[in-house]
């Protein structure tokens, strides 16, 4: 394992990103989630996750990690979800709201299965801003590994901020198709 970020990561409207685009930028809202049928982790745009946080405006707990294969799952987590993820480059950045690159890492396999893990979601969401400078209230764990695309999956469920965002992704139909102008940024 490989950790790649340990630290703060600042969210607005409940989100940050990673993305492999060249231009950095992160997806809207609805493509994100669009057709994957799961919440917190949004991997339907290609190159990109939109991942959601209990805190609207702040700074919450992140770690990122690469592994060379699946970890076991942490049952300490109280949210915890599976998506696909195929990087556009061999490059990806952990992206804060805004645009902010917080870090660069290497993504040189083809395709990715991602876990995506919360703790404290509906606390970050009862505090709603991380004004005053302290500790963060939410925190969250972000791990790739190589693998062939699979559908998305919601592994466990505690909270009724992740609740919110599972039914958000439910109601979507799936993405439409984009010009490859989309992933290039032209």
């Amino acid at each position: 394992m490989r950790e790649q970020f340990s630290g703060a990561v600042d969210v607005h409207y409940n989100h940050f990103y990673v993305s492999s685009l060249e231009s950095r930028r992160g997806p809207d809202l609805m493509t994100a989630y669009a057709g994957q049928g799961v919440g917190l982790c949004g991997a339907a745009a290609k190159g990109t996750l939109l991942l959601a946080t209990g805190l609207h405006t702040g700074r919450v707990g992140l770690s990122l990690e690469l592994h060379e294969t699946p970890p076991p799952v942490d049952d300490t987590w109280e949210e915890v979800v599976e998506v696909s993820f195929t990087p556009i480059s061999p490059s990806a950045s952990l992206v804060e709201w805004g645009g902010r690159r917080r870090s660069d890492f290497a993504l040189p396999e083809p395709a990715y299965r991602v876990r995506y893990c919360a703790t404290g979601m509906d606390d970050g969401r009862e505090a709603d801003t991380g004004a005053g400078g302290g500790s963060p209230v939410d925190h969250y764990l972000l791990q790739f590994w190589p693998a062939p695309p699979g559908p998305a999956r919601e592994v466990k469920r505690t909270s009724e901020t992740a609740q919110y965002w599972h039914d958000f992704a439910r109601d979507l139909p799936p993405m439409p198709v984009m010009p490859p102008s989309y992933y290039s940024g032209e």
